[in-house]
């Protein structure tokens, strides 16, 4: 991979989709691209998140994207990317290996506010399993 290409991880809902993106071309390729593998992966047209589905839009969308406030505590949230259509990722500082999230809405139904839906999972969400089973391990 050359130094114009980064790995980028894109989160929403319990989803993650990685991605491999030309840091030199503009958001406008970078929303293609993540539109066309979320089409490809979730045929039935939603992505899972805790406070229910989010439509992904079968014809024009807009889609923002966020960076984590504190890249070492998620539990601080996101912090919207301003992006304007010569934009790049490289122009943003967005670096290899990062984590941005994403929020999608069919164009022309954006809210006044967007929100950032991300589930983390946490030791609370495996705290009912048993972990001796969960591993293999028989005692």
């Amino acid at each position: 991979m050359d130094g114009a290409n980064l790995s980028l991880r894109f989160k929403h809902g319990v989803h993650t989709i990685f991605l491999f993106v030309d840091s030199l071309k503009p958001f406008s390729n970078l929303d293609a691209q993540l539109l066309e593998v979320l089409r490809e992966r979730y045929p039935d047209g939603f992505l899972t998140t805790s406070q229910g589905p989010t439509p992904i839009p079968s014809g024009d969308a807009t889609i923002y994207y966020a960076r984590l406030k504190n890249p070492v505590d998620p539990t601080e949230g996101w912090k919207r990317l301003e992006v304007s259509s010569k934009d790049t990722p490289n122009k943003k500082g967005i670096s290899d290996n990062s984590t941005l999230a994403f929020a999608i809405y069919e164009k022309g139904t954006e809210p006044d506010e967007v929100e950032f839906l991300v589930d983390w999972p946490s030791l609370d969400d495996y705290e009912d399993q048993d972990i001796e089973g969960a591993n293999g391990y028989e005692s």
